[in-house]
């Protein structure tokens, strides 16, 4: 098999993700928000009183970044943190009344950009979609 640099697979995976994130940054900047912030405003909308190593796990993301993230959100006034009571090691993550009022406003967004990064796939086509990628996340991360 022939070696073509832009022809592979990663490539194309992070194209479409700086596409998508790009996008993404687009909807949100009136709200003071980026993508990557939004996905833990996201995660608080769900439910908030989560941990700040809840919100690292559950992003996959590394944890000075998720910390660096949570205190410009906290500088924003969109969420706040308190020492969790039956672990006063961990931080607990909660919603402020700007906070709760911003999900109000960017959750119909957000349910827009899927229905967009969905549209034209069936529900099957995007369940092998997730599956195919995560064969390659898992290939990636075995090394």
């Amino acid at each position: 098999m022939e070696y073509r640099a832009l022809e592979n697979i990663g490539v194309f995976i992070h194209t479409i993700d700086l596409e998508i994130t790009s996008y993404v940054n687009k909807q949100l900047a009136p709200f003071q928000l980026t993508s990557e912030q939004n996905l833990i405003m996201a995660l608080l909308w769900e439910r908030e009183g989560i941990s700040q190593n809840e919100i690292t796990a559950r992003l996959n993301k590394d944890k000075a970044g998720v910390a660096r993230m949570i205190v410009t959100l906290e500088k924003k006034g969109f969420i706040r943190r308190e020492v969790c009571q039956s672990d006063r090691r961990a931080v607990e993550v909660y919603l402020t009344e700007k906070g709760k009022i911003l999900g109000k406003e960017v959750t119909p967004i957000n349910q827009q950009i899927v229905q967009l990064i969905n549209e034209g796939l069936t529900q099957e086509e995007i369940v092998e979609l997730r599956r195919i990628l995560t064969k390659v996340r898992q290939n990636v991360n075995q090394k």
